[in-house]
């Protein structure tokens, strides 16, 4: 199956090129309770974890909410970084926590009833970063697919498939083993054939 490659970042600069401290200074300054450090650190990630949320989610609403929750989230537990180094990793396995646990309370919700478009995706919105239309087509067959998946099935792939991550790389920022991220990509992987499929014998 071909990886499609969905980005959309507010900002021009790329992390890893950011001039200044480095983000083991950062954590170190921002543990003392310097307030320039954890603006430095927001700065430099922010736009990296903007798109992360939204290529899991496809909705501006939630992903401006999930990172800031992701940035409180770890300034509050700072003192639990043990690589310092890893600020930016670490940062975007808090930020998988909390789709996951969103995904997982809006399937429960609309099983009871309630919230009948939780699981919805903006597809005109995510599809809108691609130019090319075959390649619109392929990533709004993708996302329709993605929403009937559950959380722990879903963030997998579109970590993997969309966001282009290494098996090692996801399962380290799922914190899930590499034999269950293989299982459940295969997993997501057969649901994506099945609408690929349907979508080729539609007229």
């Amino acid at each position: 199956m071909r990886r499609v490659k969905v980005v959309r970042e507010s900002a021009a600069e790329t992390p890893g090129r950011a001039a200044g401290p480095s983000d083991a200074a950062l954590v170190v300054a921002a543990r003392a309770g310097e307030l320039w450090a954890r603006e430095a650190l927001f700065r430099r990630h922010a736009s990296r974890l903007n798109g992360l949320a939204f290529r899991l989610m496809g909705r501006d609403s939630d992903v401006d909410d999930l990172v800031q929750d992701t940035f409180v989230a770890a300034l509050q537990s700072l003192h639990q970084l043990e690589e310092l180094s890893a600020f930016g990793s670490w940062l975007a396995s808090i930020l998988v926590r909390l789709v996951r646990k969103l995904i997982r309370r809006r399937r429960m919700m609309a099983r009871l009833g309630f919230q009948r478009d939780a699981l919805a995706i903006d597809l005109d919105e995510v599809a809108s970063v691609c130019a090319n239309p075959a390649r619109v087509a392929e990533v709004r067959r993708i996302y329709h697919a993605l929403a009937e998946l559950p959380a722990d099935v879903r963030v997998p792939l579109v970590l993997h498939r969309v966001d282009g991550l290494s098996l090692g790389d996801v399962a380290e920022v799922t914190k899930m083993s590499l034999a269950t991220v293989k299982r459940r990509i295969g997993e997501a992987e057969a649901q994506l054939r099945v609408h690929y499929e349907d979508g080729a014998q539609t007229p």
